[in-house]
């Protein structure tokens, strides 16, 4: 029996946000088979994406979901990441570090500042207690003066975004928050990161599991000790292991293991290297430990942004701590911002003006003195502590120096303090 053909139905044009998804999709498999030749599958790199976008957070909820259309290779112009560890965050691992009291609380905050030009970048660190203005935010009404760490319990991601975005006067044009089991995956990945103590450093108050699913305090020797797994993040949240037993010495201690990250990334070309690049994305995610903002969760952003650092060189790769002072009497035991040392920070910042840091830039907690001679020391270690760069001597001629800001470039090797007592 003939039948009648159907009418042909015409469909209508596909959204832009779906062809933007498709052209994100082969830029991935472009960037992929640039170095492994086709050896990751399209559908494996939809996958990817897929599970970037689902555990991903609007942090710009006032602007217009547009997304650009993704590219191959270095991101153009400059950009602001916001690095956030949350303490007591739903997804880590009660087992590993116990059942925390207490609100969820943005303990680590850093702000990565990469130039227009990608030939200078500025990592600061706000100490959790930093005393400042806080906006409203999705679960609570603007407040004059309280601790930065409140930001996530009135908003999660966002409001930290939106609280260091006002403060700093800088637009956050990513973020990303992790748990401690996100440090374990991480070091894990590149195979571990060398730190420097002048001694030995111990700290009761750290739990953290071995490689045998046993749980140790923290107890590391004098010298140079690759750490990876449940060591770095025990290493990484010690505060009463170092210095003044205070966050700042805490601060200096991932700034020194921050450093020490970024020396190695440089020295094996893993941020030139698109196959290395998407292993380590693929680590993100792959786990329930990052939370990542909505434009940040597209492997094609991640490369290019990774890309960006590549060109930066250690020297011009500079890590501070937000300046501010202890000894406000208002506020014992908190952190107040010196204002005029952060405005001029924030001002050269803006203008992607290169800077030294002054003679009083020493962090809390750290040296440049070499260690012991009879120390331990890792063979591949990129730099040898027994020859430090002086953080108060700047390069011949130019960059201005800046005074009553601490910090160090990624070129120097800093090594922490055991705490007294």
């Amino acid at each position: 029996m003939k039948t009648t053909a159907s009418p042909v139905r015409h469909a209508r044009a596909p959204l832009r946000g779906a062809w933007v998804r498709i052209l994100r999709l082969v830029a991935i498999v472009a960037a992929v088979a640039v170095v492994s030749a086709g050896c990751i599958a399209a559908v494996g790199a939809w996958t990817f994406t897929s599970k970037l976008e689902a555990n991903s957070v609007d942090i710009h909820p006032e602007q217009d979901d547009e997304q650009a259309p993704p590219a191959i290779g270095a991101h153009e112009g400059g950009f602001n990441v916001l690095i956030v560890a949350a303490d007591n965050d739903a997804n880590q691992s009660q087992d590993l570090y116990g059942e925390r009291d207490g609100a969820t609380l943005n303990d680590v905050n850093m702000l990565l500042h990469v130039s227009q030009d990608h030939k200078t970048a500025v990592a600061v660190s706000f100490p959790r207690d930093l005393i400042i203005a806080h906006p409203e935010c999705e679960k609570g009404d603007a407040m004059s003066a309280a601790p930065i760490n409140e930001a996530w319990g009135r908003g999660g991601l966002a409001c930290v975004a939106k609280t260091v975005g006002e403060l700093t006067g800088l637009p956050i044009d990513y973020a990303v928050s992790m748990t401690f089991d996100a440090v374990i995956a991480l070091t894990d990945a590149i195979g571990g990161v060398p730190i420097c103590l002048t001694g030995r450093v111990t700290d009761d108050q750290v739990v953290y599991p071995d490689g045998n699913g046993e749980l140790q305090h923290l107890d590391l020797p004098a010298g140079i000790t690759e750490v990876q797994g449940g060591l770095a993040a025990g290493f990484l949240r010690s505060r009463h292991g170092v210095g003044d037993q205070g966050d700042l010495s805490r601060i200096s201690s991932q700034q020194q293991y921050l450093s020490s990250l970024v020396r190695k990334l440089k020295s094996n070309d893993t941020l030139s290297d698109f196959g290395k690049l998407y292993s380590l994305a693929n680590v993100v995610s792959e786990k329930k430990y990052f939370t990542l903002s909505s434009e940040l969760a597209r492997v094609d952003t991640m490369v290019s942004l990774a890309q960006a650092l590549r060109t930066v060189d250690l020297n011009n790769i500079t890590f501070v701590q937000y300046p501010g002072t202890t000894n406000d009497p208002d506020y014992p035991g908190k952190v107040v911002p010196t204002r005029d040392a952060a405005d001029t920070l924030f001002a050269l910042i803006k203008a992607d003006q290169p800077f030294t840091l002054g003679a009083d830039s020493q962090p809390i907690g750290t040296t440049t003195e070499p260690t012991a001679p009879d120390s331990p020391t890792d063979p591949a270690a990129p730099v040898d502590p027994a020859a430090p760069v002086d953080p108060a001597t700047p390069d011949a001629g130019a960059a201005p120096v800046l005074d009553g800001v601490t910090g160090s470039t990624a070129e120097q090797q800093t090594c922490a303090i055991p705490a007294e007592g």
